[in-house]
């Protein structure tokens, strides 16, 4: 007989990734303890996490953690986790835009929130980032409606819309859009922007670290030549960005920048920042279409900005393209942002408990499984 711990959870997808999310309060509160938990729900570290219900990607290496909250004018707290699939490492430092549009859905599900008939708007405060998002979850007749007629890219067939507008989302981690004060740094010799709105980002030209912008993941990931001199870079520029020592850490994030090819008004490729991502993600991607507003950025000459202050910016990435509502005031240095947002789409995949060993839980109570 092996005795294990049930841990009550619901995976789901959200936007262009996947995870279990869990209640705070049938998770060990103790740092350390919910470490080893989470590792063992995932099945880390083992490259295909055949162990666990990671799916051998970072972008289904997830997990999200979300109670009731106690804030005034807040609905749900969210704490975001990115388990690594090789390394024993959780890291909650960084946020992820797309398992937010399942935090919602999940709040509903578990009777956290009040749901109201055809659109419940929940406001979710980001624990890792310390910031409030707007999501409006379509709920007829008091439900949470999944299937629809939203695409994204990234995600095969249709869903239903789930709008997030972000708040609080300058100087996410830095306190400021531009922690170095300049539109343009140089770093290991590079020109970079250093811009924190949505996540801290360094984000560079294609063609100066002689890329084109348009490989594909796996051309980008078969390089470790390019990815020793990224996080080289990365580490300067977390130093600069007042992040400290970033070695152990997934931000400050990457992208690198390319005219646009199919219409929008960039093509980019964003890093995780070891490895590429396969499509966007939707912090980085409000942090990049910033970038595009930016005069005088590394995008400033490279992308095809649209018009006004309150405008869509329309990134190219490997499975497509996604759209920022972007509103800004103010130019160059001096330039604001106002909102930033954008429409992802969900689903409910699994509902039941994930089992862990019992010593990951030292102290809990087990089954027999």
């Amino acid at each position: 007989m092996t005795l294990q711990v049930g841990i009550p959870c619901i995976v789901m997808r959200g936007g262009t990734s996947k995870g279990p999310f869990f209640k705070l309060s049938e998770l060990p509160e103790d740092r350390d303890t919910l470490t080893n938990v989470l590792l063992a729900a995932m099945g880390s570290p083992d490259p295909r996490q055949i162990d666990g219900l990671g799916g051998s990607d970072t972008l289904t290496s997830k997990v999200a953690i979300v109670n009731r909250s106690e804030r005034p004018g807040i609905d749900v707290d969210y704490l975001f986790a990115q388990v690594s699939v090789d390394q024993p490492v959780v890291d909650t430092e960084p946020p992820c835009g797309n398992m937010l549009a399942g935090v919602g859905p999940f709040a509903i599900e578990t009777g956290m929130v009040e749901v109201q008939d055809g659109v419940t708007r929940i406001v979710i405060y980001n624990v890792n980032t310390d910031s409030r998002i707007e999501a409006f979850i379509q709920t007829p007749g008091g439900r949470v409606e999944y299937e629809g007629e939203t695409t994204i890219d990234g995600v095969p067939g249709t869903a239903a819309a789930v709008r997030l507008n972000f708040m609080d989302i300058v100087g996410s981690k830095t306190g400021s859009m531009l922690p170095t004060r300049n539109t343009i740094d140089v770093v290991e010799g590079i020109e970079a922007t250093l811009i924190d709105v949505a996540m801290p980002m360094m984000i560079v030209r294609a063609r100066d670290l002689g890329k084109t912008g348009y490989e594909t993941p796996a051309e980008l990931d078969a390089d470790r030549s390019f990815f020793a001199r990224l996080e080289a870079m990365r580490r300067e520029a977390g130093r600069r960005m007042g992040l400290g020592d970033v070695s152990g850490k997934v931000i400050p994030k990457i992208a690198m920048v390319a005219p646009p090819r199919a219409g929008g008004a960039v093509a980019a490729r964003y890093f995780v920042p070891h490895k590429t991502h396969a499509a966007f993600a939707v912090t980085g991607s409000i942090c990049v279409a910033s970038c595009v507003a930016l005069s005088g950025s590394v995008a400033d000459g490279v992308a095809d900005p649209p018009p006004g202050d309150d405008r869509i910016v329309w990134i190219e990435h490997p499975s497509g393209q996604i759209d920022v509502a972007l509103a800004t005031r103010g130019q160059g240095a001096n330039m604001e942002v106002v909102s930033g947002g954008a429409i992802r789409t969900a689903r409910k995949i699994m509902a039941g408990e994930v089992f862990v060993p019992a010593s990951a839980w030292a102290g809990r109570a087990v089954v027999a499984a």
